[in-house]
């Protein structure tokens, strides 16, 4: 089964590079909400890194982020028709 060429997944993973690595951010930070409304889907939760293709750290970073910048209310815990 592992060299089946038909199988549905094998061949079809497509490597992710970290935007944040690319563009040589240190640190993100909370204010900047644009940036990190890009993360959170439309319920409000975090994407994940393999969807997003985020590294471990800046992923670590990113959620930090988008926690303090909802503590500080300036994105939403969930978008308005949910609640």
């Amino acid at each position: 089964m592992i060299n089946n060429p038909s199988h549905p997944k094998k061949g079809n993973l497509k490597s992710k590079d970290c935007k944040f690595s690319a563009a040589g951010v240190e640190y993100i930070d909370y204010k900047q909400t644009d940036i990190l409304e890009r993360f959170v889907n439309d319920q409000g939760k975090i994407l994940p890194r393999r969807v997003t293709g985020t590294s471990a750290r800046h992923q670590r970073q990113l959620s930090t982020a988008v926690k303090r910048a909802r503590f500080m209310a300036m994105i939403p815990y969930v978008i308005e028709n949910l609640r």
